[in-house]
């Protein structure tokens, strides 16, 4: 996600006739009938009682609850939870601990209807002080979030794909070459642009971008083939990796890296598109165009790898196939063990160089067998590791910078999940299944560690002084906006993801009871499902940021956020303005310029969400028919203005 200059205006909303491949989903007035908001500004909702909850999927036997939000002096209250309109069970509201962070004068209860597994149209009707609140619905069902949006997920790849044929010839920074870059995605609603990552310059910023989805796709495509075949989607999730493998095979010089960024600076008038790093807020042009393994690197090297698998159990590919894909990672990946350092601005690896070569060697060891891959990928584990601190979080760099990400912070203990499945010897086997137990540990202790009626992801990070992270080790629900990009910080809808798959992947190696849902312990499904929850409309502004789903949509700013897809996730919500630690909370309060940190879509979230959503679900239930469940025709649905 990337800063969007207030003089790019970039065209019209989509308008698409889905109405075909959207009959059988859960979702909001579709961008048509949504008119671009010229100045907006959403604030809290102000009603005396509040029913937030999940606006799109749960999984039928997995955790289910609603958040209650009350102002007023009554202490107690009643709910009724309601399938198909009728009631099947009823209690009193639990109350939660007194919480203020994001306001004062709220009570705030919870409703776990966990044990209620039935499919159907859910509702939970609350009532406390003379107050009566009825919840937005949402179906209940096997492998509840993948059935109802996987087919938008997916189908937000495909409306993203880059297809201008002007980049078959562009120019690299400060050379005289030109290369075919064509293909790939765009970045985002407001960005025509193409990133494998970019912030490179601050170093511990780095998200993986495009590289990250074909991945996923790739993966997905792969490894869950049942799971998609049995929605109809093999063909889709397939022909969707192969043409990101395609990009990233253009995208491999000659010499073995991969290009970072291909950028117009967020289409700015007069700005030359090329191969090219940049920098800060301006969008200043650099020569930082060579991928490390923390700057997309590695997550194309697995890619690559991955798809080279793909290709031969599909029997089919792209316009390369998987022999050139297997190739142009090896290569890769020989090209980065040797020069990564030189590619990193600071000149110095850190745990995203760990993680993400990590997923390259185990990608190639599966890809390949070869014995020098597995003895890389234990070098790279075990520097992963040395990284950990005694309570299970991690350090960035080679002192004591805290581990945070405001888009992958569940890669570590996911590349070391990944590890653990190709390690043959036990000990070091052993070793990281209890990185991976501490990790966990680590995220629930720091989640749980305050009143937290949502159950939102804390973390730990530092404020930067002199444009390095320094002083007092903080904690906070968001990212803290005075760090070390100078300028970026946003909503985190692709972290939440990314920490709801790692408590799935990590938490089913450590031998759970499995009794809560998806494999897991009570407490590792709690905290997973949350965070899927917070995007799908149970958060306090009771907005679904998947676009197209809920009750409740994000509004389309254009000037800074640009095109809304369906199927897309906005970044979601923050810290409040103004707030060097990102304490408080805030949506889109405006100005339009401004909007992006909140209202923009980007890649990496509907990329984690897909592979979040994967790994939740299982592979043996065949798709539903299309019914009421998966498309109630009763809802008001809006976006904000």
């Amino acid at each position: 996600m990337t800063r969007l200059p207030p003089s790019c205006k970039t065209g019209v909303l989509l308008v698409a006739a889905l109405a075909t491949a959207l009959s059988a989903q859960a979702y909001a007035a579709p961008a048509s009938e949504q008119k671009p908001a010229t100045t907006v500004s959403v604030s809290l909702p102000s009603e005396p009682l509040l029913v937030q909850i999940n606006q799109v999927a749960l999984e039928r036997r997995g955790p289910k609850q609603a958040i209650v939000e009350y102002t007023g002096e009554a202490t107690k209250g009643s709910y009724t939870v309601l399938v198909d309109g009728k009631p099947v069970r009823n209690g009193d509201l639990r109350p939660l601990q007194p919480f203020t962070e994001w306001g004062s004068g709220k009570r705030y209860f919870s409703v776990d209807f966990s044990d209620a597994e039935q499919s159907g149209r859910y509702q939970v009707d609350a009532r406390i002080g003379g107050q009566h609140a009825l919840s937005a619905p949402v179906a209940v069902r096997d492998n509840a979030v993948f059935a109802t949006t996987s087919a938008q997920l997916l189908g937000y790849f495909q409306r993203s794909r880059h297809t201008d044929d002007a980049d078959r010839d562009l120019p690299i920074f400060q050379t005289s070459r030109r290369v075919n870059v064509w293909g790939g995605w765009q970045d985002a609603g407001g960005d025509k642009g193409k990133y494998l990552s970019h912030l490179g310059y601050a170093n511990h910023f780095n998200p993986q971008q495009a590289s990250m989805a074909v991945w996923v796709l790739a993966y997905g495509a792969d490894t869950r083939k049942a799971l998609f075949a049995a929605h109809g989607l093999q063909k889709q999730v397939e022909d969707e990796a192969f043409w990101g493998a395609d990009y990233l095979h253009r995208i491999l010089d000659a010499e073995g890296y991969f290009y970072t960024t291909v950028f117009d600076q967020w289409g700015t008038p007069g700005a030359k598109r090329m191969v090219t790093g940049y920098e800060g807020a301006a969008g200043t042009y650099t020569t930082l165009y060579r991928s490390a393994f923390r700057a997309g690197g590695g997550m194309a090297i697995a890619a690559l790898a991955r798809a080279s698998m793909l290709a031969k159990q599909a029997g089919r590919h792209g316009e390369f196939d998987g022999a050139t894909y297997l190739a142009d990672a090896e290569r890769a990946y020989a090209h980065l063990r040797e020069f990564n350092p030189q590619y990193c601005a600071d000149g110095k690896e850190n745990i995203i160089d760990d993680y993400t070569a990590l997923m390259a060697l185990v990608e190639l060891h599966n890809a390949t067998s070869q014995p020098r891959y597995l003895d890389d990928a234990r070098e790279r584990a075990a520097s992963l590791m040395a990284r950990q601190q005694a309570d299970g979080g991690f350090i960035s760099d080679g002192g004591s910078r805290p581990y945070y990400h405001a888009a992958e912070a569940g890669l570590p203990v996911i590349s070391l999940s990944a590890y653990a499945d190709i390690e043959p010897e036990q000990a070091r086997r052993q070793r990281a299944l209890d990185a991976i137990a501490s990790a966990l540990k680590h995220e629930l202790a720091i989640t749980q560690a305050v009143s937290n009626p949502y159950g939102y992801a804390r973390q730990r990070f530092q404020l930067t002084q002199d444009g390095k992270a320094a002083g007092e080790v903080l904690e906070g629900f968001f990212i803290p906006h005075r760090n070390e990009t100078g300028y970026w910080w946003q909503g985190e809808s692709a972290r939440l993801a990314s920490l709801s798959a790692a408590m799935v992947i990590g938490g089913r190696k450590l031998a759970a009871d499995g009794k809560a849902g998806y494999g897991l312990s009570g407490e590792q499904a709690g905290y997973a499902q949350a965070q899927l929850d917070w995007t799908l409309g149970r958060n306090p502004y009771g907005m679904s940021m998947l676009y197209g789903f809920g009750q409740k949509n994000p509004p389309t700013v254009l000037e800074s956020a640009g095109e809304m897809f369906v199927g897309g996730i906005s970044n979601g919500i923050t810290g409040a303005v103004g707030s060097d630690t990102g304490a408080g909370i805030t949506f889109a309060p405006g100005p339009d310029s401004e909007q992006w940190r909140w209202v923009e879509q980007w890649i990496p979230h509907t990329t984690w969400m897909l592979f979040a959503v994967m790994a939740m679900s299982e592979d043996s239930r065949p798709a539903a028919p299309a019914s009421a469940v998966d498309s109630p025709a009763s809802d008001t649905r809006s976006t904000a203005h």
